[in-house]
């Protein structure tokens, strides 16, 4: 959740709410690390979140096409209004197959990861021959085999990378900045509570159904 206060300041936050961080850390892991270009098919799991919704508009932006992977299919249909391509529930239990099927049995060029753990293997056959796998967290903190479906690239991000290289961070600004200006890249506001409702905007976050930021507002 983040908060806003009051005044003609309002409307800035509310367009640029929440970008820097996910869009330096998704611009740094695909652009910088993934080299995602336009036609490249990029798998996104966790898709609903801050992170896999920033990386969704970046693929767009760069004429990508982005796949979201989020639990079940309740989120499908606002995913899609985002900009996914496609949508795939992995409670199906039939992630890899579908991304195969999508892609004429290429795979991937790019598979980005905030879960990991034991099914991280699994997850890798979704990736194309010689393509990328970026692993950004550990949702599943349990420890994730190396997976063997070669030839891949696994690549295990730390945000600290992005401050130490002043040039990706230029780039990054400078990348950020025009899609941002352009109107292409904005943060997602699921709603919007008053400080008052402070409660509710918990269980709001609580049934994990939100999709984007839950934003407080404080008044004077």
């Amino acid at each position: 959740m983040v908060s806003t206060g009051p005044s003609s300041a309002r409307a800035v936050l509310f367009d640029t709410l929440g970008a820097p961080d996910v869009l330096y850390l998704d611009d740094v892991e695909l652009v910088e690390v993934g080299r995602m270009q336009p036609g490249d098919t990029v798998v996104i799991t966790a898709a609903s979140s801050a992170v896999g919704l920033a990386a969704i508009q970046l693929a767009n932006c760069l004429g990508a096409t982005p796949v979201a992977v989020t639990r079940t299919g309740a989120k499908a249909e606002r995913l899609r209004e985002i900009g996914a391509a496609h949508v795939i529930a992995s409670d199906d239990g039939a992630v890899v197959e579908q991304v195969h099927a999508l892609t004429g049995g290429h795979g991937a060029r790019l598979v980005f990861d905030s879960v990991g753990g034991p099914d991280l293997p699994t997850l890798a056959r979704a990736v194309a021959a010689d393509g990328m796998l970026i692993v950004y967290g550990s949702l599943d903190p349990r420890p994730a085999p190396l997976p063997m479906w070669w030839p891949v690239n696994v690549y295990g991000y730390a945000v600290f990378h992005l401050f130490a290289d002043p040039g990706r961070i230029r780039r990054a600004e400078a990348f950020i900045g025009n899609g941002v200006r352009r109107g292409v890249l904005a943060p997602v506001i699921d709603r919007t509570f008053d400080l008052s409702d402070v409660a509710a905007a918990h269980r709001r976050m609580e049934t994990n159904n939100q999709i984007g930021k839950i934003v407080i507002t404080v008044g004077h």
